[in-house]
């Protein structure tokens, strides 16, 4: 057909313009980027875009002969949603070639019928759909692993001496955290052959039923591996929140503060600390 090939004729130009149309919008935006490494992948899209393109996939937005390409523009978006970028600076990368085929297109003359440009265009936003759904994919990838990253940073169980953990916990204490607490301390339990452990909940925000809960599942875990465990960081509000919620805490030793929680345990284990003194 006289459109595609003259489509097929003009690929260097529509390269060239969409490759100034992303280095303007960049530029714009103050967006640092690697020119080669984008004039390296924009032609291969420009490239594989329009020698997919035939008089009989025209019109099947999901022709098996556009999968390359998809697969192209998935990875591409994937590493734009690593990178940092916006959902509009990804979704301007098709759109842009879209702006660059028609403009280049239309310079040629107007012999283009309108249910080519209807049926392109239809291509270009299925493209640019695969474009989001990957890239939204691709953030809620980066978000689940700095979820992990921080809820390991937030957990952290420090040894403070000989036998005893102490597990400090920031935040609210959810289901998915609490696995994640009681693995590390397990482990931890297991590597340091401790005998008490101390949960420090001074930075929990708000203690409900569902929070203690998991603390007293904590609490069960720990003694199933062979070592007490005591909760400190209970303030006069949480106390009250606990007796309010008929929550039984009394097979449990709990502490005010950390400081009060590591002299029982240093209490318990029978180790006394001498001060030092100036002669």
């Amino acid at each position: 057909m006289e459109y595609i090939k003259q489509l097929k004729n003009n690929k260097s130009q529509i390269l060239e313009s969409w490759l100034k149309k992303q280095s303007d919008e960049k530029i714009a935006a103050g967006i640092s980027f690697d020119e080669e490494e984008t004039k390296e992948y924009s032609e291969q899209v420009v490239n594989l875009l329009i020698d997919s393109i035939n008089g009989d996939n025209l019109d099947i937005v999901n022709s098996p002969d556009f999968y390359t390409l998809i697969e192209l523009l998935k990875d591409v978006s994937f590493s734009r949603a690593r990178q940092g970028f916006t959902p509009r600076e990804t979704g301007n990368f098709v759109y842009t070639l879209k702006e660059a085929i028609f403009e280049v297109l239309v310079k040629e003359g107007d012999q283009q019928p309108l249910h080519f440009f209807i049926m392109l265009s239809r291509i270009m936003d299925n493209l640019a759909i695969h474009t989001f759904e990957t890239f939204i994919k691709g953030r809620e990838d980066v978000i689940l692993r700095q979820t992990d990253e921080i809820s390991e940073i937030s957990t952290p169980v420090i040894k403070v001496w000989d036998g005893i953990l102490a597990l400090p916990i920031i935040g609210t204490l959810d289901s998915a955290r609490t696995q994640t607490v009681l693995e590390n301390l397990l482990e931890k339990i297991v590597e340091t052959e401790s005998s008490i452990a101390i949960l420090d909940i001074s930075g929990v925000p708000a203690v409900d039923s569902l929070v203690a809960q998991h603390l007293l599942k904590a609490v069960s875990a720990t003694r199933l591996m062979g070592a007490d465990c005591i909760i400190s960081g209970i303030r006069p509000e949480i106390a009250q929140t606990i007796v309010h919620l008929g929550i039984d805490l009394s097979q449990i030793v709990t502490k005010a503060t950390l400081a009060s929680a590591l002299k029982h345990a240093l209490r318990v284990t029978n180790i006394e600390l001498k001060a030092n003194q100036k002669k």
